[in-house]
């Protein structure tokens, strides 16, 4: 089958691999009918998130159709369609019955303390080969792939399986009242369902910070009040539109690849507090022909979240860090009394309810979605989405195209 493999930093291909065969009682191999790729993805293909092993399969977004299941997989048969939520839980431990899923005893193989287990990770979650592929062994399947209804299809199935929960539990995290004023720092495909769900929770003002105009104008057709940080200094606006108060919720969307102003009034103050940060959090990093280019202020989103929020308010962060990120201004936090609520997303937890929304209407995913590319093309998409090309926001992969391109 074909699936994309990562080699090393800056070295991801498209390769003929074998197929993956049921090993313990809980598996399930599923044929994929959509993935995509995320911003996730692109923190270990520029090294900002390191420890990959070489030959793994990238991709942890998937929906598909059951092929074959372990033995005691009760819940399950050939030809359930399917998504496969990112993050991986065992449904038995402690955490997973309590609904973190993320933090699941038993599913990382390196042990209890080694952290989150989930697709296409770095050797310290599993690891496990990823879903962008033909097919894919799923551990657990009995817990960790969804039945879809017929009515919900895989345009947009295919963002439930990871950045709708994360948006999802991003906002409720943020503990939104209603009324409350909340700023999302990224509008990236994570910060735009952070936007959809902000509405969820009946925000009275959203306020939406990039420098991308594809995604703030995306933004901004969702309602929230958009901020170009290249242009304006996002603290002094968001300072201005609040009264001097500052928003009461605020939401860390993008993670470890941040980048600074560079230009408009914010950039000079950036330069001078993120000089150097590059270096220390992707020393490895390997940018070629304008791709892999790691984020060059990783704590610059941390810094204005502090910055910004209401005193007494509550940060969220579901962006992507490492433990090479320094600089959190924690005097400050504490000074203003702040609640701080972060984590891996429990996909699990939230996928159920989630596809109801969709079914029901109230939400349409695919709204986010942008691409749609056989995986064929993986390698050109991923580029251009590393590149943050205008209109490039988020891009669903086809492996069945690749079948029918052949043929």
């Amino acid at each position: 089958m074909k699936a994309v493999v990562f080699h090393d930093i800056g070295d991801i291909r498209l390769e003929q691999v074998k197929d993956p065969v049921i090993k313990n009682d809980f598996d399930a191999i599923v044929r994929i009918t959509a993935s995509a790729i995320c911003g996730t993805d692109l923190h270990m293909v520029r090294g900002t998130l390191t420890g990959m092993k070489s030959g793994t399969i990238l991709g942890h977004e998937g929906v598909g159709i059951v092929e074959n299941i372990g033995r005691k997989v009760r819940n399950l048969a050939p030809g359930d369609r399917v998504v496969i939520p990112s993050t991986i839980g065992c449904g038995n431990c402690s955490y997973c019955r309590a609904g973190y899923y993320s933090q699941c005893d038993n599913a990382n193989p390196n042990g209890p303390a080694a952290g989150t287990a989930f697709f296409g990770g770095p050797e310290q979650s599993g690891p496990f080969n990823g879903l962008q592929a033909e097919k894919a062994v799923v551990p657990f399947a009995n817990i960790n792939l969804v039945k879809l209804p017929e009515e919900v299809e895989d345009d947009d199935a295919i963002l439930l399986s990871d950045i709708f929960p994360t948006g999802y539990m991003g906002a409720e995290n943020a503990e939104i009242k209603p009324g409350n004023s909340v700023a999302v720092f990224g509008c990236g495909p994570v910060g735009q369902f952070t936007i959809a769900s902000a509405k969820l929770f009946d925000a009275g003002r959203i306020f939406a910070i990039d420098n991308i105009e594809s995604r703030l104008e995306m933004a901004r057709a969702q309602g929230a009040e958009v901020i170009n940080f290249d242009r304006e200094d996002p603290i002094q606006v968001l300072n201005d539109l609040t009264g001097g108060i500052g928003p009461d919720r605020v939401i860390d969307a993008v993670g470890v690849d941040a980048n600074m102003p560079h230009s408009g009034r914010a950039a000079s103050k950036a330069r001078k507090e993120h000089k150097g940060e590059k270096k220390e959090v992707a020393p490895g990093a390997k940018p070629k022909d304008g791709n892999w280019e790691p984020g060059d202020a990783p704590s610059q989103v941390l810094t204005w979240a502090v910055e910004t929020v209401a005193k007494a308010g509550t940060i969220s962060i579901i962006g992507v860090y490492s433990e090479k990120v320094k600089g959190f201004p924690i005097a400050n936090a504490m000074e203003k009394n702040l609640t701080l609520k972060m984590g891996n997303c429990n996909h699990r937890r939230y996928v159920p309810d989630l596809i109801d929304l969709v079914r029901s209407g109230a939400v349409v995913p695919s709204e986010i979605l942008t691409q749609s590319e056989p995986i064929t093309s993986v390698i050109e998409a991923y580029k251009a989405f590393d590149e943050r090309r205008p209109g490039w926001i988020k891009v669903k992969l086809e492996p069945s195209a690749s079948e029918e391109l052949a043929a």
